[in-house]
């Protein structure tokens, strides 16, 4: 097939045109594939749940009888090992479930603000 002379400009341009839009779209216009998206969606819902989920993770580390005995044992831990003692105190499975959800309790940990003076029994004794 012979194309006319005055065709051939054009077509390139086109090609060239469709190339440099690609390349700019994909690098600066937030256009991304579909697999980008669907991974960007799975980390937005599951960091969704995991802050809906960490009020409940907290009211059971208030409400747990055994909270100051835990709460040492979780100190006690090393620092990379204490999402694992939380998750082992019971705190992070959350009602309905029958495993530990490690997002949550690592959340929960973060909460929980372990690192912080252990708490002390309120004086009845007035000292001001």
């Amino acid at each position: 097939m012979n194309t006319p002379e005055w065709l051939k400009p054009g077509m390139y341009g086109a090609v060239i045109g469709a190339v440099f839009v690609g390349v700019v779209g994909f690098s600066w216009g937030g256009w991304v594939t579909g697999g980008t998206a669907h991974d960007r969606a799975m980390a937005m819902s599951r960091n969704d749940v995991v802050a809906s989920m960490l009020p409940v993770c907290l009211d059971m580390a208030r409400s747990d009888p055994a909270r100051a005995d835990k709460m040492a044992t979780i100190r006690a831990a090393s620092t990379y090992q204490r999402r694992d003692a939380l998750m082992t105190a019971g705190w992070a499975t959350m009602p309905g479930t029958d495993m530990p959800n490690r997002d949550i309790a690592q959340a929960c940990l973060a909460a929980l603000d372990v690192d912080r003076s252990p708490e002390r029994p309120q004086s009845s004794i007035d000292e001001g």
